[in-house]
């Protein structure tokens, strides 16, 4: 028997919604290069560390600090092999060149992908203040974006953000080729599907569901009118089995994937 929230189990196999979480993050890094993973959560580093163990082993990680390393360790563990040094000011350079493929968080993010996490309210009066725009305006004016969102609901997903933090599609092309040059929103993951913005207008659009979700609960569950594929919705892919050893045995055995990701 499936349990709520698992989705089909192939081969005898019980896929959690957070393996299929990880696998929608880890296929961001598909094809990228020998760029850096910058994952923010622990879903997404889950998700990087797979990609560097299968399918994209070019893929650049960091101890989090200031160091490039050479393997991939546990989530938690420390790093046993260094290759390089990557004090802030050459990640910052990095970034500003393009090399890096960040997953950020958002507490608020619109249909055209601006992103909040500053403050909720009108900025000269919040109603709660946040963590501040921190980098998401460079980044994403610099170098690929992705999003991982682990409650998706209308509060997160919403008309228009209270503060642009991390600049969307809209924003991009009001402020014009300097914005717009290397601008690039790859996609959006949530604990319900996965999203992108390959619309004419670069509106966000709903890629896959997440096995075990329905679309009529990410409609309700967002605060805007989504772009939804004419005919059936696809289902976020199915991890191998091979992925599952990696994500279950490797890079997650303590299974924190399960904490942030709800049944």
């Amino acid at each position: 028997m499936t349990p709520a929230g698992a989705g089909p189990a192939p081969k005898g196999r019980t896929v959690t919604r957070a393996e299929y979480c990880v696998i929608a993050c880890a296929e961001a890094w598909r094809g990228g290069g020998e760029i850096l993973a910058s994952p923010m959560g622990t879903v997404p580093a889950i998700g990087a560390r797979l990609a560097k163990l299968t399918f994209s082993p070019e893929l650049l990680l960091t101890d989090g600090e200031a160091l490039l390393i050479g393997d991939v360790p546990a989530l938690g563990a420390a790093s046993s092999v260094t290759e390089g040094w990557l004090p802030y000011r050459r990640h910052l350079t990095m970034a500003m060149g393009g090399r890096r493929h960040v997953m950020m968080g958002a507490s608020q993010i619109d249909r055209f992908g601006n992103q909040n996490i500053s403050c909720i309210g009108d900025w000269e009066r919040p109603r709660r203040q946040l963590l501040g725009v921190r980098g998401a305006p460079a980044n994403t004016i610099n170098n690929p974006v992705s999003y991982w969102i682990p409650r998706h609901s209308t509060r997160v997903f919403v008309e228009k953000v209270d503060m642009i933090s991390g600049v969307g599609y809209d924003s991009a092309a009001a402020a014009g080729p300097s914005a717009t040059r290397f601008h690039d929103l790859r996609r959006v993951v949530s604990d319900l599907g996965v999203f992108d913005f390959a619309t004419p207008d670069h509106a966000m659009r709903l890629v896959s569901l997440h096995p075990g979700v329905t679309l009529g609960q990410v409609r309700d569950a967002t605060g805007f009118t989504l772009a939804v594929p004419a005919g059936d919705v696809p289902h976020t892919r199915e991890p191998t089995d091979e992925e599952l050893r990696v994500i279950r045995d490797v890079v997650d055995p303590g299974g924190m994937r399960e904490r942030e990701v709800r049944a």
